[in-house]
């Protein structure tokens, strides 16, 4: 019987690295709608709730911007807004910024797709109640790409002041690209335990993956090319991810999983940090 990792598994904080950092946190604050919680020397600390950090950003004094689709790394983060009337109100708010945009109705889902200054992929979405997702006949939960319906969520915004993203906000997934495939599944999949929810590597180059039947957590693909390099350590993009579990049991089996195949750990204060096989760093930590 294969291990799946806990149901309650999320998504946690994760760090950008950037060339300008006022540039950046003006973006994020002022476009995206997170608050500054800390800013000190090249770091700024961002939040939805005014108490946790949802997002690090980081400016490195001799950074060079990575090209989108070039490396291994991030694909794009995603902000998962509570209601769609809030993701209404997010699209009005980048239609006034005069914010290029892509959009996508997944079934399970409707998003909105755009870049930060420095082309690190965002994406805004609200999911559809569990009740209305499908499975394929393979067991694949149905996600497809048609219109999302603009007008119908401006009208649902209609004349309600944007506030910046709500409290509830979270990361609801990560997409990333990795290097191959076949290694990405091995980490995820075979060590982490994380099921596969919609098999699209024959189809087109990528798996999504998720704990306790959502629709993804964790999207890998290889779209910047398979073997693609890994970036350079003074390029822009993804510096780590969380993954949080439940329990600090949770967490304590997962490391034993992990030093079972031989993959090593590092114990910081706080956190485990182990990279994947693409060379992505990811933290590990328990819900406190």
């Amino acid at each position: 019987m294969s291990y799946s990792i806990h149901a309650d598994t999320k998504l946690g904080e994760l760090k950008l690295k950037v060339r300008d950092l006022a540039r950046s946190v003006r973006f994020y604050s002022d476009i995206i709608g997170f608050k500054v919680l800390k800013q000190e020397g090249n770091v700024a600390l961002m939040t939805v709730d005014g108490e946790n950090v949802f997002l690090a950003l980081e400016q490195l004094p001799d950074a060079v911007l990575v090209p989108e689709r070039s490396a291994t790394g991030l694909y794009h983060f995603a902000i998962l807004v509570p209601t769609r009337e809030q993701l209404g109100i997010s699209l009005r708010k980048l239609a006034e910024s005069n914010i290029r945009i892509g959009q996508g109705d997944h079934l399970v889902s409707e998003a909105l797709y755009l870049s930060d200054p420095d082309q690190n992929g965002i994406e805004i979405y609200r999911d559809r109640p569990r009740s209305e997702w499908t499975k394929d006949e393979a067991g694949n939960i149905v996600m497809g790409t048609e219109a999302v319906d603009i007008q119908g969520l401006l009208a649902l915004a209609g004349d309600k002041p944007w506030t910046g993203l709500p409290a509830d906000t979270v990361l609801g997934h990560i997409h990333l690209h990795v290097d191959h495939l076949a290694t990405a599944k091995a980490f995820y999949c075979d060590v982490l335990g994380f099921d596969i929810v919609a098999d699209m590597s024959r189809r087109m180059g990528a798996y999504f993956i998720s704990a306790g039947g959502y629709h993804h957590h964790i999207g890998m693909n290889i779209w910047a090319g398979a073997g693609a390099p890994r970036p350079p350590e003074n390029g822009t993009g993804l510096d780590y991810y969380t993954i949080v579990l439940p329990s600090a049991e949770q967490l304590r089996i997962t490391l034993d999983r992990l030093g079972k195949v031989g993959i090593p750990a590092a114990e910081h204060q706080g956190y485990w940090l182990v990279q994947d096989p693409a060379g992505i760093s990811v933290r590990l930590s328990a819900a406190s």
